[in-house]
């Protein structure tokens, strides 16, 4: 029995340091991949005339989606912030998915609107329309409210893809504000790639927590007072500045943020658009859109664009970010077994190959191998059958790499888009660094069980985001 223990104790510690080298390793590979293309961009794009696709009447036409359940609190400024984008030739198409709360009359209220009768056509099938809204007034004219039974975000977004009269569609989160240019920094990868087609792009996405919005624009940013959104903070210049930049340059993107995407609008409808049976609708559209085209042997590019362009307010409780890891968590599961037929695959290039992969073992799988990592240790610790010198030596590695790889992330922060100008903001990062691994990643890890719990269980629900809205005065 003794014999057994000691076995199961170094398999054990030899298995969790080979899986803790190959995800270093691969996650240092992405960070130099990402950094070094991070400056390539900046130096690229540091020369182009962003008004030549302003004035230009070859640039596409692009019609943004922005779905919305109960958003009162944030709705007014944030459709503001929509209509006030830096691009001639688009639209902005609000869906109110059944709201419950006051959302519809405080739209019809800010921007004089009325109903109207315009013909849909329903490629997709959704539920019911009530009514579409449109302003009398001509300042107003971009705006399109579309009033629905409620159905979900997926359903939501279905919806404007059928109310869409443009040839790209933009899908957000309404509780997001844009950047002025942010549609002409997502809309170039459109029209400058003669040779693959672009079907997809994405970009950074930002907290938004304690900034300054006024009049549906940031006019000041502001590192986040609270705990959670400051460790959020972090975890999104990790995710995005070290990370997406990287799949991008493979062409192996999974995921475009549901917060803030351009897309082909052929091809997503195509599709069979968003799936309404996933919580994770916008990661599995991307990879069907991908597949699609991958099964018809077409060339094809999912992009991502460095560049800060939208900002979204983060749950500032445990409670609602636990709603929404939850989700992400049941989204990934959801979408690798959909597309399960990926996996390894060389039929599917670098998405089978590595995308998925990279996906199933380092995103999904990582906290399941922690959390039953941790229930071994204590019991072989209980036992008393734990080379505490061996263990306190890959907890020392495993430490200081995620203090690293988050100080990485903060440095590369600094040299490119230096978002947080006060002295006292580096500071803060840096010892928002030094406490995740203690106070936020276990928390993460827990929520990822019970996505998958949960997942197995059946739970379907989207879960409800609760907002306190935007800080409105300078600080």
């Amino acid at each position: 029995m003794i014999d057994f223990f000691d076995t199961l104790s170094e398999i054990f510690l030899y298995g969790i340091f080979i899986y803790s080298i190959s995800i270093i390793l691969a996650y240092l590979l992405l960070a130099i991949v990402s950094v070094f293309e991070s400056i390539k961009y900046i130096r690229k794009n540091s020369f182009i005339d962003y008004d030549s696709i302003v004035t230009s009447p070859l640039s596409p036409t692009i019609s943004i989606i922005a779905p919305a359940f109960n958003e009162g609190h944030t709705i007014i400024e944030n459709v503001r912030s929509l209509i006030s984008l830096r691009y001639n030739f688009y639209e902005v198409i609000v869906v109110n998915d059944g709201s419950t709360d006051d959302s519809l009359q405080r739209l019809i209220n800010a921007y004089e609107l009325v109903q109207v009768d315009i013909k849909i056509t329903e490629e997709l099938v959704t539920q019911p329309v009530r009514g579409i809204y449109k302003s009398r007034n001509p300042v107003f004219n971009k705006i399109t409210v579309v009033d629905k039974e409620n159905g979900g975000k997926a359903d939501a977004l279905n919806v404007g893809l059928n109310v869409a009269q443009n040839s790209l569609v933009a899908c957000i989160d309404v509780d997001c504000i844009l950047e002025q240019d942010s549609l002409l920094k997502m809309v170039k990868p459109f029209l400058e790639d003669e040779y693959n087609q672009v079907i997809a792009a994405g970009g950074v996405v930002r907290i938004a927590n304690s900034c300054v919005i006024e009049d549906g624009r940031l006019v000041k940013i502001n590192l986040p007072d609270k705990f959670l959104p400051r460790m959020q903070t972090l975890e999104y210049i990790r995710a995005f500045l070290l990370g997406r930049m990287a799949w991008s340059r493979l062409n192996g993107l999974l995921l475009i943020s549901g917060a803030f995407g351009l897309f082909d609008k052929k091809i997503a409808i195509a599709c069979g658009g968003y799936n309404i049976k996933t919580v994770g609708e916008d990661m599995e559209l991307v990879v069907r859109m991908r597949v699609y085209l991958h099964e018809r042997k077409r060339e094809y590019k999912v992009v991502y664009i460095p560049d800060p362009l939208c900002w979204t307010e983060a749950p500032e409780s445990f409670k609602i970010l636990n709603r929404q890891r939850n989700r992400w968590t049941r989204g990934t599961a959801e979408t690798l077994w959909l597309h399960r037929k990926i996996f390894f695959n060389p039929k599917f290039g670098s998405l089978g190959i590595l995308s998925y992969p990279y996906c199933f073992f380092y995103e999904w799988l990582a906290p399941i191998i922690e959390f039953f990592g941790i229930i071994n240790f204590a019991l072989l610790a209980f036992l008393g059958y734990v080379n505490w010198d061996s263990f306190l030596i890959l907890l020392a590695l495993v430490y200081t790499f995620a203090i690293f790889f988050s100080l990485l992330a903060i440095l590369t922060e600094e040299l490119t888009y230096h978002q947080y100008k006060k002295k006292t903001d580096m500071f803060k990062l840096i010892l928002t660094a030094l406490q995740e691994p203690f106070l936020f990643h276990p928390f993460g890890t827990w929520i990822a069980i019970m996505g998958n719990i949960d997942l197995m269980t059946g739970k379907k629900n989207w879960g409800v985001m609760t907002r306190t809205g935007f800080n409105k005065k300078e600080k």
